[in-house]
Protein backbone atom coordinates (compact mmCIF):
# COMPACT_ATOMS: atom_id res chain seq x y z
CA UNK A 1 0.00 0.00 0.00
CA UNK A 2 0.75 3.63 -0.49
CA UNK A 3 3.42 5.12 2.16
CA UNK A 4 2.71 9.06 2.71
CA UNK A 5 5.86 10.97 3.11
CA UNK A 6 5.53 13.61 5.99
CA UNK A 7 7.48 16.38 7.10
CA UNK A 8 9.50 15.11 9.86
CA UNK A 9 9.82 17.19 13.15
CA UNK A 10 13.50 17.49 13.12
CA UNK A 11 14.03 19.18 16.65
CA UNK A 12 11.61 19.36 20.26
CA UNK A 13 10.17 22.90 18.64
CA UNK A 14 10.38 22.69 15.22
CA UNK A 15 7.20 23.47 13.81
CA UNK A 16 7.54 23.77 9.67
CA UNK A 17 10.19 22.93 7.61
CA UNK A 18 10.71 23.45 3.89
CA UNK A 19 11.34 21.71 0.69
CA UNK A 20 14.89 22.61 -0.23
CA UNK A 21 15.41 19.71 -3.07
CA UNK A 22 13.68 16.58 -4.09
CA UNK A 23 16.77 14.40 -5.06
CA UNK A 24 14.20 11.42 -6.20
CA UNK A 25 11.81 12.62 -9.05
CA UNK A 26 8.32 11.27 -9.64
CA UNK A 27 8.39 7.67 -11.11
CA UNK A 28 11.98 6.71 -9.83
CA UNK A 29 12.69 4.01 -7.40
CA UNK A 30 13.37 4.47 -4.17
CA UNK A 31 15.13 2.18 -1.68
CA UNK A 32 14.33 2.01 2.16
CA UNK A 33 16.69 4.55 3.82
CA UNK A 34 18.16 6.31 0.48
CA UNK A 35 18.31 10.15 0.66
CA UNK A 36 15.28 11.93 -1.67
CA UNK A 37 14.77 15.24 -0.34
CA UNK A 38 16.57 17.96 1.28
CA UNK A 39 14.54 19.56 4.47
CA UNK A 40 15.72 23.35 5.86
CA UNK A 41 14.64 24.09 9.66
CA UNK A 42 15.12 27.12 11.43
CA UNK A 43 18.99 25.63 11.99
CA UNK A 44 20.02 23.73 9.36
CA UNK A 45 19.71 21.81 5.72
CA UNK A 46 18.96 18.16 6.77
CA UNK A 47 18.88 14.96 3.92
CA UNK A 48 15.43 13.36 4.70
CA UNK A 49 15.77 9.35 4.15
CA UNK A 50 12.68 7.46 2.96
CA UNK A 51 11.18 4.88 5.39
CA UNK A 52 9.79 2.62 2.56
CA UNK A 53 10.54 1.23 -0.73
CA UNK A 54 9.03 1.52 -4.07
CA UNK A 55 8.47 4.28 -6.07
CA UNK A 56 8.31 8.04 -5.60
CA UNK A 57 4.65 8.06 -7.06
CA UNK A 58 3.37 11.63 -6.71
CA UNK A 59 5.34 14.99 -4.55
CA UNK A 60 2.97 17.06 -3.56
CA UNK A 61 5.00 20.04 -1.84
CA UNK A 62 7.46 21.64 -4.41
CA UNK A 63 10.59 22.66 -3.74
CA UNK A 64 11.00 25.85 -2.01
CA UNK A 65 7.82 25.59 -0.42
CA UNK A 66 7.62 26.02 3.74
CA UNK A 67 4.76 23.28 5.35
CA UNK A 68 3.95 22.47 9.20
CA UNK A 69 5.22 19.12 10.39
CA UNK A 70 3.05 16.17 9.48
CA UNK A 71 2.30 17.65 5.96
CA UNK A 72 2.48 15.14 3.09
CA UNK A 73 4.83 15.86 1.40
CA UNK A 74 4.63 13.16 -0.75
CA UNK A 75 3.61 9.14 -1.37
CA UNK A 76 5.33 5.88 -2.02
CA UNK A 77 4.06 3.33 -3.75
CA UNK A 78 4.95 -0.34 -4.60
CA UNK A 79 5.19 -0.86 -8.62
CA UNK A 80 1.78 -0.09 -10.85
CA UNK A 81 0.14 0.40 -7.69
CA UNK A 82 -2.66 3.45 -7.94
CA UNK A 83 -1.46 6.89 -7.45
CA UNK A 84 -3.57 9.11 -4.77
CA UNK A 85 -3.75 12.20 -7.07
CA UNK A 86 -4.08 14.74 -4.20
CA UNK A 87 -2.56 14.37 -0.20
CA UNK A 88 -5.43 13.74 2.77
CA UNK A 89 -8.41 16.48 2.91
CA UNK A 90 -7.00 17.71 6.62
CA UNK A 91 -3.19 18.46 5.09
CA UNK A 92 -2.00 22.15 5.96
CA UNK A 93 -1.81 24.13 3.16
CA UNK A 94 1.98 25.09 2.02
CA UNK A 95 3.43 28.56 1.74
CA UNK A 96 6.10 30.04 -0.67
CA UNK A 97 9.44 30.48 0.94
CA UNK A 98 12.48 32.19 -1.19
CA UNK A 99 10.56 30.29 -4.47
CA UNK A 100 12.48 31.83 -7.49
CA UNK A 101 10.17 34.51 -8.80
CA UNK A 102 8.99 34.31 -12.39
CA UNK A 103 9.90 37.42 -13.19
CA UNK A 104 13.51 36.72 -13.57
CA UNK A 105 12.41 35.66 -16.57
CA UNK A 106 10.36 37.81 -17.83
CA UNK A 107 11.51 41.34 -17.09
CA UNK A 108 14.62 42.71 -18.05
CA UNK A 109 17.02 43.36 -15.94
CA UNK A 110 20.68 44.85 -16.06
CA UNK A 111 23.44 42.09 -16.15
CA UNK A 112 23.34 39.86 -12.94
CA UNK A 113 24.67 36.70 -11.93
CA UNK A 114 21.48 34.60 -11.86
CA UNK A 115 20.44 32.84 -8.30
CA UNK A 116 21.94 29.33 -8.79
CA UNK A 117 18.14 27.92 -7.92
CA UNK A 118 16.95 29.71 -11.17
CA UNK A 119 19.60 27.70 -13.07
CA UNK A 120 18.32 24.32 -11.85
CA UNK A 121 16.50 22.13 -14.68
CA UNK A 122 12.99 21.27 -14.16
CA UNK A 123 13.47 17.65 -14.24
CA UNK A 124 15.80 18.68 -10.70
CA UNK A 125 18.69 16.08 -12.23
CA UNK A 126 21.57 18.24 -11.05
CA UNK A 127 22.31 16.63 -7.70
CA UNK A 128 24.47 19.03 -5.37
CA UNK A 129 24.67 18.61 -1.26
CA UNK A 130 22.91 21.41 0.89
CA UNK A 131 26.71 22.86 1.67
CA UNK A 132 27.39 22.89 -1.77
CA UNK A 133 24.63 25.18 -3.17
CA UNK A 134 24.67 27.46 -0.71
CA UNK A 135 28.39 28.32 -1.48
CA UNK A 136 28.02 28.19 -5.24
CA UNK A 137 25.19 30.59 -4.23
CA UNK A 138 27.79 32.84 -2.63
CA UNK A 139 30.14 32.45 -6.00
CA UNK A 140 27.91 33.29 -7.91
CA UNK A 141 28.88 29.87 -9.84
CA UNK A 142 25.96 27.66 -11.98
CA UNK A 143 26.27 24.15 -10.74
CA UNK A 144 25.23 22.89 -14.19
CA UNK A 145 28.77 24.05 -14.72
CA UNK A 146 30.31 22.00 -12.35
CA UNK A 147 30.92 18.30 -12.65
CA UNK A 148 29.99 16.15 -9.19
CA UNK A 149 32.71 13.71 -7.88
CA UNK A 150 30.39 12.94 -5.24
CA UNK A 151 28.51 9.46 -4.98
CA UNK A 152 25.94 9.45 -8.17
CA UNK A 153 27.42 12.63 -9.83
CA UNK A 154 26.48 14.67 -6.78
CA UNK A 155 28.10 18.69 -6.42
CA UNK A 156 30.12 18.39 -3.87
CA UNK A 157 31.64 21.49 -1.32
CA UNK A 158 35.09 20.65 -2.47
CA UNK A 159 33.83 20.02 -6.68
CA UNK A 160 32.66 23.90 -6.19
CA UNK A 161 35.88 25.60 -4.52
CA UNK A 162 37.65 23.18 -7.14
CA UNK A 163 35.23 24.72 -9.94
CA UNK A 164 35.70 28.64 -8.44
CA UNK A 165 39.29 28.34 -7.72
CA UNK A 166 40.27 27.17 -11.83
CA UNK A 167 37.43 29.80 -13.25
CA UNK A 168 39.44 33.46 -13.76
CA UNK A 169 38.20 36.27 -11.40
CA UNK A 170 36.88 39.46 -12.72
CA UNK A 171 38.62 42.38 -13.94
CA UNK A 172 37.62 44.60 -11.50
CA UNK A 173 36.49 42.49 -8.65
CA UNK A 174 34.50 44.11 -5.52
CA UNK A 175 36.32 44.43 -2.37
CA UNK A 176 33.93 41.92 -1.14
CA UNK A 177 35.23 39.44 -3.27
CA UNK A 178 38.97 39.15 -1.67
CA UNK A 179 37.28 37.77 1.89
CA UNK A 180 37.83 34.66 2.78
CA UNK A 181 34.55 32.49 2.73
CA UNK A 182 34.50 32.36 6.76
CA UNK A 183 34.79 36.33 7.05
CA UNK A 184 31.51 36.18 4.24
CA UNK A 185 29.79 33.78 6.49
CA UNK A 186 30.46 35.47 9.79
CA UNK A 187 28.33 38.70 10.57
CA UNK A 188 30.59 42.37 10.35
CA UNK A 189 32.31 43.12 13.48
CA UNK A 190 30.49 46.30 13.90
CA UNK A 191 32.00 49.19 16.54
CA UNK A 192 29.79 50.61 18.85
CA UNK A 193 28.68 53.85 17.26
CA UNK A 194 28.06 51.51 13.60
CA UNK A 195 25.73 49.06 15.50
CA UNK A 196 21.54 49.89 14.28
CA UNK A 197 19.21 50.48 16.14
CA UNK A 198 17.56 47.43 14.89
CA UNK A 199 18.91 44.16 14.13
CA UNK A 200 17.03 41.58 12.32
CA UNK A 201 17.32 38.00 14.20
CA UNK A 202 18.23 35.16 11.81
CA UNK A 203 16.18 32.11 11.41
CA UNK A 204 18.63 29.80 13.65
CA UNK A 205 18.88 32.77 16.46
CA UNK A 206 15.06 33.15 16.18
CA UNK A 207 14.77 29.42 17.21
CA UNK A 208 17.69 29.37 20.21
CA UNK A 209 15.63 32.56 21.95
CA UNK A 210 12.69 30.41 21.25
CA UNK A 211 13.92 26.82 22.67
CA UNK A 212 15.73 28.60 25.30
CA UNK A 213 12.98 30.97 26.49
CA UNK A 214 10.53 27.34 26.69
CA UNK A 215 13.36 25.84 28.70
CA UNK A 216 13.75 28.41 31.06
CA UNK A 217 10.15 28.99 31.50
CA UNK A 218 8.90 25.78 31.94
CA UNK A 219 11.30 23.67 32.97
CA UNK A 220 12.25 23.93 36.49
CA UNK A 221 15.96 23.95 36.74
CA UNK A 222 18.55 23.55 39.95
CA UNK A 223 21.95 23.42 39.86
CA UNK A 224 25.11 21.42 40.88
CA UNK A 225 28.39 22.43 40.90
CA UNK A 226 31.72 21.36 41.62
CA UNK A 227 35.95 21.22 40.99
CA UNK A 228 37.41 18.36 39.73
CA UNK A 229 40.98 18.19 39.98
CA UNK A 230 42.11 17.08 36.17
CA UNK A 231 46.26 16.37 36.83
CA UNK A 232 45.34 12.36 36.22
CA UNK A 233 43.63 13.51 32.59
CA UNK A 234 46.21 16.15 31.49
CA UNK A 235 49.04 13.66 31.99
CA UNK A 236 47.39 10.78 30.37
CA UNK A 237 45.69 13.09 27.65
CA UNK A 238 49.64 14.47 26.83
CA UNK A 239 50.95 10.27 27.10
CA UNK A 240 48.49 9.10 24.53
CA UNK A 241 48.26 12.02 22.19
CA UNK A 242 52.46 11.72 21.80
CA UNK A 243 51.35 8.59 20.05
CA UNK A 244 48.46 8.95 18.24
CA UNK A 245 49.56 12.22 17.17
CA UNK A 246 52.38 9.92 15.08
CA UNK A 247 50.26 6.87 14.43
CA UNK A 248 46.93 8.38 13.44
CA UNK A 249 47.61 12.35 13.10
CA UNK A 250 44.90 12.55 16.21
CA UNK A 251 44.88 14.08 19.18
CA UNK A 252 42.75 13.80 22.12
CA UNK A 253 41.20 17.20 24.09
CA UNK A 254 39.62 17.68 27.41
CA UNK A 255 36.62 17.54 25.99
CA UNK A 256 36.56 13.68 24.57
CA UNK A 257 37.65 12.74 28.02
CA UNK A 258 34.49 14.97 29.65
CA UNK A 259 32.48 12.84 27.09
CA UNK A 260 33.12 10.04 28.15
CA UNK A 261 33.11 10.09 31.70
CA UNK A 262 29.86 11.61 31.10
CA UNK A 263 28.27 8.49 29.18
CA UNK A 264 29.67 5.98 32.10
CA UNK A 265 28.24 8.33 35.24
CA UNK A 266 25.09 8.44 32.71
CA UNK A 267 25.14 4.52 32.75
CA UNK A 268 24.89 4.89 36.42
CA UNK A 269 21.94 7.03 36.84
CA UNK A 270 19.52 6.42 33.37
CA UNK A 271 17.14 9.26 35.08
CA UNK A 272 19.80 12.27 34.08
CA UNK A 273 19.15 10.14 30.31
CA UNK A 274 15.86 10.08 30.22
CA UNK A 275 13.14 12.50 29.35
CA UNK A 276 9.94 13.99 30.54
CA UNK A 277 6.82 13.08 29.49
CA UNK A 278 3.95 13.94 30.73
CA UNK A 279 3.43 12.06 34.46
CA UNK A 280 6.06 9.14 33.20
CA UNK A 281 9.93 9.00 32.09
CA UNK A 282 11.06 7.93 28.76
CA UNK A 283 14.04 5.85 29.65
CA UNK A 284 16.10 6.04 27.15
CA UNK A 285 17.96 2.87 26.30
CA UNK A 286 21.18 4.51 24.50
CA UNK A 287 23.27 7.42 25.62
CA UNK A 288 23.23 10.17 23.11
CA UNK A 289 25.43 13.04 24.32
CA UNK A 290 24.80 16.42 22.80
CA UNK A 291 27.93 18.28 22.03
CA UNK A 292 27.14 22.31 22.16
CA UNK A 293 29.11 24.05 18.63
CA UNK A 294 29.48 27.54 17.80
CA UNK A 295 28.62 27.98 14.40
CA UNK A 296 30.95 30.93 13.92
CA UNK A 297 28.98 33.65 14.51
CA UNK A 298 25.79 32.20 13.25
CA UNK A 299 24.12 30.62 16.63
CA UNK A 300 24.13 27.31 18.56
CA UNK A 301 24.04 23.42 17.47
CA UNK A 302 23.73 21.16 19.63
CA UNK A 303 24.45 17.76 17.33
CA UNK A 304 24.28 14.52 19.03
CA UNK A 305 27.33 11.39 19.17
CA UNK A 306 25.15 8.22 19.05
CA UNK A 307 25.46 5.39 21.33
CA UNK A 308 28.68 6.87 23.40
CA UNK A 309 28.62 4.24 25.49
CA UNK A 310 30.24 1.87 23.56
CA UNK A 311 32.34 4.14 21.96
CA UNK A 312 36.40 4.23 23.35
CA UNK A 313 37.97 7.50 23.64
CA UNK A 314 39.68 7.54 20.39
CA UNK A 315 36.52 6.89 18.95
CA UNK A 316 34.78 9.54 20.57
CA UNK A 317 37.65 11.99 19.27
CA UNK A 318 37.26 11.06 15.58
CA UNK A 319 33.38 10.98 16.02
CA UNK A 320 33.41 14.88 17.37
CA UNK A 321 36.07 15.76 14.86
CA UNK A 322 33.46 14.60 12.07
CA UNK A 323 30.19 15.57 13.92
CA UNK A 324 31.87 19.31 13.88
CA UNK A 325 32.74 19.35 10.23
CA UNK A 326 29.17 18.25 8.92
CA UNK A 327 27.23 20.75 11.31
CA UNK A 328 29.21 23.33 9.92
CA UNK A 329 28.74 22.07 6.26
CA UNK A 330 24.79 21.36 6.70
CA UNK A 331 25.40 17.18 6.65
CA UNK A 332 23.82 16.00 9.88
CA UNK A 333 21.74 13.21 9.64
CA UNK A 334 18.12 14.09 11.15
CA UNK A 335 18.81 11.46 14.10
CA UNK A 336 22.03 13.27 14.83
CA UNK A 337 19.80 16.72 14.67
CA UNK A 338 17.31 15.54 17.45
CA UNK A 339 17.89 12.28 19.16
CA UNK A 340 20.57 14.05 21.87
CA UNK A 341 19.57 12.68 25.54
CA UNK A 342 22.36 14.79 27.80
CA UNK A 343 24.80 17.59 26.47
CA UNK A 344 28.30 18.49 27.09
CA UNK A 345 28.91 22.34 26.92
CA UNK A 346 32.72 23.31 27.05
CA UNK A 347 33.79 27.27 27.35
CA UNK A 348 37.44 26.10 28.31
CA UNK A 349 38.75 27.44 24.98
CA UNK A 350 37.47 30.67 25.36
CA UNK A 351 38.89 30.96 28.86
CA UNK A 352 35.93 30.62 30.82
CA UNK A 353 36.23 29.34 34.91
CA UNK A 354 32.63 28.73 35.32
CA UNK A 355 28.88 29.50 33.83
CA UNK A 356 25.58 27.70 34.01
CA UNK A 357 23.89 26.24 30.83
CA UNK A 358 20.24 26.26 29.93
CA UNK A 359 18.69 22.68 29.91
CA UNK A 360 18.12 21.85 26.28
CA UNK A 361 14.24 19.56 26.03
CA UNK A 362 13.38 17.03 26.53
CA UNK A 363 16.87 16.49 27.97
CA UNK A 364 17.10 16.11 31.84
CA UNK A 365 20.32 17.91 32.14
CA UNK A 366 23.14 19.80 30.40
CA UNK A 367 26.53 19.72 32.12
CA UNK A 368 28.71 22.99 31.49
CA UNK A 369 32.48 23.11 31.96
CA UNK A 370 34.95 25.41 31.84
CA UNK A 371 38.98 25.92 31.67
CA UNK A 372 41.26 23.86 33.22
CA UNK A 373 43.40 26.35 35.50
CA UNK A 374 46.65 25.59 37.46
CA UNK A 375 45.34 26.87 41.80
CA UNK A 376 46.37 26.41 45.05
CA UNK A 377 44.83 23.03 46.13
CA UNK A 378 45.27 20.63 49.30
CA UNK A 379 46.39 17.37 49.16
CA UNK A 380 47.74 15.22 52.27
CA UNK A 381 47.25 18.51 54.45
CA UNK A 382 49.74 20.34 52.24
CA UNK A 383 49.26 23.21 49.92
CA UNK A 384 50.38 22.44 46.00
CA UNK A 385 49.67 23.37 42.78
CA UNK A 386 47.13 21.58 40.78
CA UNK A 387 45.14 21.55 37.48
CA UNK A 388 41.25 21.94 38.34
CA UNK A 389 38.29 22.17 36.61
CA UNK A 390 34.58 24.10 37.79
CA UNK A 391 31.67 22.30 36.44
CA UNK A 392 27.64 22.52 36.80
CA UNK A 393 25.10 20.47 36.44
CA UNK A 394 21.88 22.05 35.17
CA UNK A 395 18.84 19.14 35.54
CA UNK A 396 15.24 18.99 35.64
CA UNK A 397 14.14 19.16 39.18
CA UNK A 398 10.55 16.77 37.50
CA UNK A 399 13.00 14.07 36.70
CA UNK A 400 15.77 14.29 39.21
CA UNK A 401 16.51 15.83 42.81
CA UNK A 402 19.83 16.65 44.62
CA UNK A 403 20.83 13.65 46.08
CA UNK A 404 21.13 12.01 42.88
CA UNK A 405 22.53 14.87 40.80
CA UNK A 406 25.00 14.99 43.57
CA UNK A 407 26.28 11.75 43.12
CA UNK A 408 26.12 11.76 39.29
CA UNK A 409 28.73 14.54 40.00
CA UNK A 410 30.81 12.51 42.06
CA UNK A 411 30.97 9.52 40.10
CA UNK A 412 32.08 11.64 37.17
CA UNK A 413 34.82 13.44 39.32
CA UNK A 414 35.67 9.88 40.34
CA UNK A 415 35.88 9.04 36.74
CA UNK A 416 37.97 12.17 36.01
CA UNK A 417 40.44 12.32 38.35
CA UNK A 418 40.95 7.98 38.08
CA UNK A 419 41.18 8.43 33.80
CA UNK A 420 42.72 5.18 33.60
CA UNK A 421 39.13 3.89 33.97
CA UNK A 422 37.99 5.42 31.06
CA UNK A 423 40.56 3.39 29.12
CA UNK A 424 38.67 0.03 30.48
Amino acid sequence: MATEVVMPQMGYDMQEGKVLRWLKQEGEQVARSEIIAEIETDKAAIEMPAYAEGVLGKIYIQEGMTVPVGTVIAVITAPGEEIPDAPPADAPAATPSEVPAPALETAPAPPVVTPVAAAVPATGQIKASPVARRLADELGVSLSQITGTGPGGRITKTDVQGFSASTPAPATPAPAAEKTKEEAAAPPRLTIDQVPETIQLSPMRRAIARVTSASNRDVPHFYVMGEIEMDGVMELRSQVNRDLQEQEGLRLSVNDFIIKASARALAKFPNLNAFFEGDSLKMNKTINVGVAMDLKGQGLMIPALMDVGSMSLVEISKAVRHLAERARSGHLTQEEYTAGTFTVSNLGMFNVDNFVAIIFPPQAAVLATGSVKKRPVVRDDQIVVGQVMNCTLSIDHRISDGAEAAQFMGELKRLLESPALLLM
